[in-house]
């Protein structure tokens, strides 16, 4: 934060299975982890082999999204099934000499269906300006149907759950910082891109809900206030992926690839930073050097990196919270000998998670009071 951030007083965690649908990043299938790595080759993808089942219900869904793609890419030659989760379907194939990656919409809710049209707009914004990053090249999209396809990117992911257990090696922080910094300095032309958080009413939210305080909720609102005069490049003014995570960021031989681009748009300075920072819990000495980095323009820098901090932790704090009533609803008691004899459960490590992002959301809250009280 303000140089922050030591490692906090939560015990460390072991390996967790991730909280969210299996698979619920863009390439690899994090179901299992252990699996991905051990079947990707040097470029970090699974080999392209075996046959999509088509048979029974969940065939059907996937009959429909093959057709869908179709539709749209008739040379599209389905190969493997890369995720699949309650939302959507991501299939690997091939088009002609080129592999491909299709990502179909099976909850076509109006919040999911929106997600992905912003994403094709993206890609397609793309193909006119390119960012100074690399990205897939978008071969078809059809935002009616919610269906894309894009190029698949050779690489790895440089993290495999969305909270990695492990610090990644200093060399791929590196790559993805700096790949990051280049996105955060790009202006793409007016109109293009729009906000897609609206901080007043997120924060407003967050607070309604109970999980701001009211000294929260002040604290927080003077601090925009003062980044609304500011203006400038402190205001809504950063171009931002809205969501880098580890898992969404490939790490090739010619440069990190960003992937995922649901949530692009402009954001108050330091919010891709923040989303780094919130999920490097296990690795204080990034978590010190992205500080620096976001608060190196000076206080309006700082002060919007705290906000994006506070909404971003108390996000991923929220979805916990649900996963672990969701994970004690669902899992079976583990009692006697087979407690003693296996690891921590999902819900044991999912609580672990959460406990370490109070901590993170008490340290951000400090230093949003520290901030306030220099202003």
């Amino acid at each position: 934060m303000y140089t922050a951030s030591s490692s906090v007083s939560a015990p460390p965690r072991l390996q967790q299975r991730s909280a969210f649908p299996a698979g619920a990043g863009p390439y690899l299938d994090r179901a299992d982890p252990g699996r991905a790595r051990r079947t990707a080759g040097a470029t970090g993808r699974p080999p392209l082999s075996g046959r999509i089942d088509l048979s029974g219900p969940q065939g059907a869904q996937l009959r429909k999204a093959v057709a869908s793609v179709h539709r749209i890419c008739p040379e599209f030659n389905p190969v493997q099934v890369l995720r699949r989760s309650g939302r959507s379907v991501l299939i690997v194939g091939t088009t002609g000499r080129t592999t491909a990656v299709a990502k179909c919409l099976l909850d076509h809710s109006p919040a999911w269906a929106e997600r992905l049209r912003h994403e094709i707009a993206s890609y397609r914004a793309f193909v006119r300006h390119r960012p100074p990053v690399r990205v897939p090249r978008l071969i078809a999209a059809d935002p009616e149907n919610c269906t894309l396809v894009i190029e698949r990117m050779p690489g790895r992911a440089a993290a495999l759950t969305r909270h990695p257990v492990e610090a990644p090696p200093r060399a791929d922080l590196r790559a993805v910082l700096g790949a990051v910094v280049r996105l955060n300095s790009w202006r793409p032309p007016a109109g293009m891109f729009d906000a897609p958080l609206d901080y007043g009413s997120r924060i407003s939210r967050y607070h309604e809900l109970g999980l701001f305080t009211d000294r929260d909720l002040g604290d927080l609102q003077k601090l925009l206030h003062g980044l609304a005069q500011a203006g400038g490049r402190h205001g809504m003014g950063q171009f931002c992926h809205g969501d880098a995570l580890l898992s969404n960021i490939l790490l090739s031989p010619t440069g990190p690839v960003l992937v995922d681009w649901e949530h692009a748009g402009w954001y108050l300075p330091g919010y891709d930073l923040a989303t780094l920072w919130a999920v490097l819990g296990d690795a204080p000495a990034a978590r010190r050097q992205i500080s620096q980095l976001a608060q190196q323009a000076g206080t309006a820098a700082r002060d919007a990196f705290l906000v994006n901090l506070m909404l971003v932790l108390t996000r991923e704090i929220r979805t916990y919270e649900t996963a672990v009533q969701r994970t004690m609803r669902e899992a079976p008691p583990v009692v006697g000998a087979q407690a003693q004899a296996g690891g921590p459960t999902a819900g044991e490590e999912q609580r672990l998670l959460l406990r370490r992002l109070h901590d993170d959301c008490a340290m951000a809250r400090r230093a949003v009071r520290a901030a306030v009280g220099t202003r």
